[in-house]
């Protein structure tokens, strides 16, 4: 599994949660790097047991999220907000969350490696002149750089291609900064974009753009927004409360039995408290 810290061995432990009181209904462990592949299964497993009804709404994290699963689910009729990966980008309510990004982590410093000094920054395309008109470029030098093929395309976009001369780029002082491998690279060749290729008919809507227009309204982002406090403080109790902050055994059926019994006194617990029963 591709974690944080690193690639291990192990698995992950998927969980549906009724939103009325917090009782697991399903639980499953698998031995995969990618919760994508976890929710077909658990979907599947909670409607083998009569538990979802037409107006049941399943809601999961962007981790679950595919332009595949949300294929699969509208073919199975089943309602659902799975967020994408930009979600709070779109949403202004997380408009400061880079400032927490600053805090020290306590278990493991997720900041972004610190940028070489100024002395060592490589030229970017903006450090470049680019005449879109004339379709000339210079470079930081001062150098005319000379173009390469007329008009490529780079997926959507339209861009232009230059490249410098060996006269201007060999014996040039700021090779250092220009180029990542002065030693073995000769010359240094820059691409700019001035457009996007225009399209001759739309493209179908797809099922994560339905879904990106739905959970962005506001009566999405409130139904979606609930299901912090349903399903997180379930992993919260089972992690810290009931001290799982590890799978102690090997093999899928092994951990997979150690994950549904914590999971079990979990709903022991909520039943108590709730005095189900006779």
């Amino acid at each position: 599994m591709a974690t944080g810290k690193g690639v291990m061995q192990g698995y992950t432990g998927a969980a549906a949660v009724d939103a009325k009181h917090q009782i697991i209904v399903e639980a499953q462990a698998h031995g995969t790097g990618s919760e994508q592949e976890v929710l077909l299964p658990m979907i599947d497993a909670v409607r083998g047991q009569a538990l979802l009804s037409p107006q049941s709404l399943i809601t999961a994290d962007a981790g679950y999220h595919s332009e595949e699963n949300l294929q699969a689910l509208a073919e199975r009729e089943i309602d659902a907000l799975i967020a994408d990966h930009d979600m709070r980008k779109r949403d202004e309510r997380f408009a400061t969350q880079a400032r927490h990004r600053a805090k020290p982590e306590a278990l493991h410093d997720k900041s972004p490696p610190a940028e070489p000094p100024d002395s060592h920054r490589l030229f970017q395309p903006s450090d470049f002149q680019y005449h879109p008109v004339a379709r000339t470029g210079v470079c930081p030098a001062g150098k005319a750089l000379y173009r390469t093929g007329r008009q490529l395309i780079v997926g959507t976009h339209i861009g232009a291609r230059f490249r410098g001369a060996k006269r201007d780029c060999v014996p040039c002082r700021l090779r250092v900064h220009c180029l990542r491998d002065p030693q073995h690279t000769l010359t240094r060749q820059v691409m700019f974009f001035r457009g996007r290729v225009p399209r001759r008919r739309p493209r179908p809507e797809t099922h994560t753009q339905r879904m990106k227009a739905r959970i962005d309204t506001p009566e999405g982002r409130a139904r979606y927004a609930a299901r912090f406090g349903v399903v997180e403080p379930v992993f919260g109790n089972l992690c810290y409360n009931k001290g799982l902050t590890r799978f102690t055994l090997r093999g899928r059926a092994k951990v997979d039995a150690q994950w549904k019994l914590f999971c079990l006194v979990h709903n022991i617990e909520k039943l108590a408290r709730l005095r189900y029963g006779p």
